[in-house]
């Protein structure tokens, strides 16, 4: 049986995305627009906790991918470094994956991302629970970005259907320039 938190299932959502076809079951509460974006702390690459709140003020493009050890998150995280040049120092776009902080340090000086922030959920998969995106049969974060407000609420959400598919960018750039 599963939980209700403010009339919202927690629990297990089976066929809600695809891995090369087929179906995954996500586990976690199933956020909405307009909900309070959850309050986690990650770790950072240099192993220091860091809470989502520490970003209010800001609107926050948070991206979660599998592991930036695979190509589709790798181009992923280039694109919105790339993008991040054109929307400002009042936007904060983070990654989290399940990739220990040392390996995701290890990804960015490779691929030279310094404009995205990188957290690691593997300490206790508090994002992928509180954000509903903890794939149960990967062990790994679903492919997903919440837009959130300045003011801590979710603005925008994109599930992408297909784990080994990119997001559609023009949407979210498209939800961020609306609250720039």
């Amino acid at each position: 049986m599963a939980c209700k938190n403010n009339g919202k299932a927690m629990g297990e959502r089976s066929g809600k995305i695809t891995m090369k076809g087929n179906p995954l079951t996500l586990e976690g509460r199933e956020l909405s627009i307009g909900d309070m974006a959850p309050d986690v702390v990650l770790v950072n690459n240099d192993l220091e906790p860091v809470s989502l709140s520490s970003y209010r003020g800001k609107v926050c493009i948070i991206s979660s991918v599998p592991s930036l050890d695979t190509p589709v998150c790798d181009m992923e995280t280039r694109r919105f470094n790339e993008e991040a040049g054109a929307l400002g120092d009042h936007v904060a776009i983070i990654t989290v994956s399940m990739d220990l902080p040392f390996a995701q340090k290890r990804w960015c000086g490779a691929a030279g991302v310094e404009k995205v922030v990188t957290l690691s959920d593997y300490a206790d998969r508090s994002f992928g629970n509180a954000y509903g995106v903890w794939i149960k049969e990967l062990k790994l974060l679903a492919r997903s970005v919440f837009v959130v407000d300045r003011e801590g609420v979710i603005q925008y959400i994109q599930l992408v259907n297909e784990v080994s598919e990119e997001p559609n960018y023009q949407e979210i750039l498209d939800a961020v320039g609306k609250l720039a």
